[in-house]
């Protein structure tokens, strides 16, 4: 594809995409070429470098996030369903979540979901600094959440790569965590009972709506 007729929002959607199946380790400009069927050398025309790339797919994909009409639902209804896109977004993207250590992420799609996200918690009641630190810490718990799936789709990719089998590693990875764990009977008990790899379906939802009740309860009375 010449360079005149690419678009930046070509080579981020594209970005995206390779990010997707590859990875941030996977993403570099030939690889992006080779996807837009351009030179690599076309891409900078629009982008600065890598980092400036990352920095904008990361930015689009936050406009998959639905932003909930606070004039029909309430407050927790509300952060309930912006907190549930966010993980399934980053569950998505899971390169996201890593570049979160590397990266200041910001753009426009980022700010219409954080702007939005705060308008809810004033909602709720808290006011100012209060409804920075009730949305940075839902933000916060769902990043954590999503951690594993990112780490897993990481690793997977790792092993793939150096000719390996993911799933045989991991299953050999999990016999030996659990032959250590069985000398604790707590451990022991959830092992006998349940497939030590998997956490119960309904943890990331229990967690979000105990961490949801603790805001709840520091509102005061009239607006709880």
């Amino acid at each position: 594809m010449p360079r005149d007729t690419l678009t930046r929002e070509q080579i981020v959607r594209t970005a995206v995409e390779l990010l997707d199946s590859d990875g941030l380790e996977g993403l570099n400009m030939r690889s992006l070429g080779q996807r837009l069927r351009s030179a690599a050398t076309a891409v900078y025309w629009h982008v600065k470098n890598k980092d400036n790339l990352v920095t904008l797919a990361g930015d689009q994909v936050w406009d998959e996030i639905r932003l909930p009409d606070l004039d029909i639902i309430d407050w927790r209804a509300a952060a309930t369903a912006m907190a549930t896109d966010l993980y399934a977004m980053f569950t998505r993207h899971p390169w996201l979540v890593q570049a979160f250590a590397t990266h200041l992420f910001h753009g426009e799609g980022k700010s219409r979901h954080d702007d939005h996200n705060l308008a809810v918690y004033e909602k709720a009641g808290f006011v100012g600094p209060e409804a920075d630190r009730a949305a940075a810490a839902v933000f916060t718990y769902v990043l954590g959440s999503a951690s594993g799936a990112a780490a897993a789709a990481s690793l997977t990719r790792r092993i793939e790569r150096e000719g390996g089998d993911a799933e045989e590693v991991f299953e050999a990875t999990m016999k030996e965590a659990a032959e250590v764990t069985s000398h604790f009977p707590r451990l022991r008990t959830r092992i006998d009972s349940t497939d030590y790899a998997e956490a119960p379906d309904d943890t990331f939802a229990f967690g979000l709506q105990s961490l949801l009740d603790g805001l709840q309860a520091r509102l005061p009375a009239a607006t709880a």
